[in-house]
């Protein structure tokens, strides 16, 4: 064998060492732009917090995280496309407790299983709702409020994000609670409810803080109760002080990808939360939204999800709500 026929074979024999390296690099995770589904409108709280956290995982992962707003049926329509999706890390979605645990109690033909079709990454935080109102109201105060509505039953116009969202159920709970009878008025997300609410068009809407905490405190909406007390809005008193008790007080918000995305992935995205929304400045950034961080593991973000859907089912039989 001659000197170069040698040399050639031995840059082929590098070279296919070098080949399976080559082939790990180019498929490591992530080397491209991760896209995160928001199934609700911009300006709400949900859309505030997924972008709140897409950033920071950005941030941590070197690559672009792009919100995608797909709002509609109460979020389901936006947590559909993400079920849908490649387990390949490069799709994420929001989950709320209205997507991933009150959807299933009304829908017979939810195009998803709300633990089978996602892997759960992490529950990224907890917040109260709050009973927001303008002008059509009719009251500063919620003693006022629902003695004016029991005085005009079936005729206050109520705003929802739809009839398989956790706020609607919560509604229908309240009525229920406090003897009242309103009208369900559907919207696509709290970010266009708010102007009509502030025109007049609806009267009330129960909300989470970290929507519309600012408009609550420029006096553009009223705050008549919260479900448990509020640090961004500490002047708005619980329903229970004002002797409106039994609430399920608790909505929250947590990061899924499809069903079948590898561990080592789902595991690194909840580090990088984790590690970004346990401590300040980005625990306070939460808590400045009225969002209490969790950053749970994958295993117990799964476990919650299984259990607020067997608790909001019991709820909804109390309430005689059957799914459709």
């Amino acid at each position: 064998m001659t000197g170069t026929s040698r040399r050639i074979l031995l840059k082929a024999a590098t070279a296919s060492l070098a080949f399976p390296a080559i082939v790990r690099a180019q498929g490591t995770w992530p080397n491209k732009p991760i896209r995160c589904v928001v199934a609700l409108p911009p300006g709400g709280g949900t859309d505030a917090i997924g972008r709140k956290a897409m950033q920071r995982l950005s941030e941590v992962l070197g690559v672009p995280v792009v919100v995608e707003n797909k709002p509609g049926a109460g979020g389901t329509i936006g947590s559909d496309v993400v079920a849908k999706a490649e387990p390949d890390g490069y799709t994420l979605g929001i989950a709320t407790a209205s997507s991933h645990a009150a959807a299933p109690v009304f829908r017979k033909d939810l195009p998803y299983d709300p633990v089978k079709s996602f892997t759960a990454v992490t529950l990224l935080g907890t917040t109260p709702y709050i009973l927001i109102g303008g002008p059509a109201a009719g009251s500063k105060d919620l003693a006022g409020f629902i003695a004016a509505t029991k005085a005009n039953p079936g005729k206050v116009p109520c705003a929802s994000l739809g009839t398989s969202t956790l706020g609607y159920l919560l509604t229908k709970q309240f009525e229920l609670i406090a003897g009242l009878k309103m009208i369900d008025v559907p919207y696509k997300g709290s970010g266009v409810a708010y102007p009509d609410l502030m025109n007049g068009t609806v009267a009330v809407m129960l909300d989470n803080p970290s929507g519309s905490a600012g408009l609550v405190r420029e006096g553009r909406l009223t705050g008549f109760a919260v479900t448990r007390k509020s640090p961004v809005l500490p002047d708005v008193p619980t329903f229970e002080s004002l002797g409106v008790k039994g609430f399920d007080d608790v909505f929250w918000y947590g990061v899924v990808a499809p069903a079948g995305l590898p561990q080592e992935i789902a595991q690194r995205i909840q580090k990088a939360l984790a590690d970004g929304f346990l401590v300040d400045p980005g625990r306070a950034a939460l808590r400045a939204m009225d969002v209490e961080p969790v950053m749970s593991t994958p295993q117990e973000f799964a476990s919650l999800m299984a259990k607020q859907t067997a608790d909001l089912r019991a709820l909804a039989d109390r309430l005689g709500i059957k799914p459709e």
